[in-house]
């Protein structure tokens, strides 16, 4: 793993000790040189969710993260461009794709899918028709203490592999060792961050 990339993920995980040990008191940083500089040291794509903004979670200052928010922290060719101009311009050497506990997006996908109640809207239907055919089979898993938990983890990581796939230059960078793209999950009743094992 690129030594660039463990400095970036441990400056995430202090972060977010920072912020569960701070609890509601957290604030992010600003001041007139990050509010006018961005010097990202990783991009994160996460959920639109208002309970999940990326630079409180892990205490960091405008300017520290490049962020792409969209529900159910879906992949699609925008997600996609915006990352690949993240690693264009500021050589970032990590990618977060952050999901987090009781998401919207991914429960709205379980509803339509277990009792056939469609998206309200033609564009949210895109949202969740992608994370649909992922969280399928880990729904029809028997036994799961908690299934949507469950199938926001594969989103993330269905997420992950898309990313680390779907795009020349970010295949690239992985395959150079100048680029990680990792999974993580957000647990908004503790506020930890916990990043999944599973490789990009």
């Amino acid at each position: 793993m690129p030594h660039r990339a463990e400095e970036a993920l441990q400056r995430l995980r202090e972060g977010n000790q920072r912020f569960v040990q701070s609890g509601p008191e957290a604030r992010t940083r600003w001041d007139r040189i990050t509010a006018t500089e961005a010097r990202p040291f990783a991009a994160l794509l996460g959920c639109s969710d208002a309970r999940a903004p990326a630079e409180f979670v892990f205490d960091v200052g405008l300017g520290d993260l490049f962020v792409i928010r969209v529900a159910g922290n879906v992949v699609a060719p925008s997600q996609v461009g915006s990352i690949e101009f993240a690693l264009d311009v500021f050589q970032i050497p990590l990618v977060v794709v952050m999901g987090h506990t009781r998401c919207g997006a991914v429960a709205a996908a379980a509803r339509h899918l277990q009792q056939g109640e469609p998206p309200s809207t033609d564009n949210v239907l895109r949202i969740t028709s992608r994370i649909a055919p992922i969280i399928a089979p880990v729904l029809a898993t028997p036994g799961l203490a908690d299934p949507l938990r469950a199938a926001m983890r594969a989103n993330v990581l269905a997420s992950v592999a898309q990313l680390s796939h779907g795009s020349k230059l970010i295949e690239e960078l992985v395959a150079s060792g100048k680029l990680r793209v990792v999974g993580a999950e957000y647990e908004l009743e503790s506020g930890r961050v916990t990043f999944l094992d599973e490789p990009a």
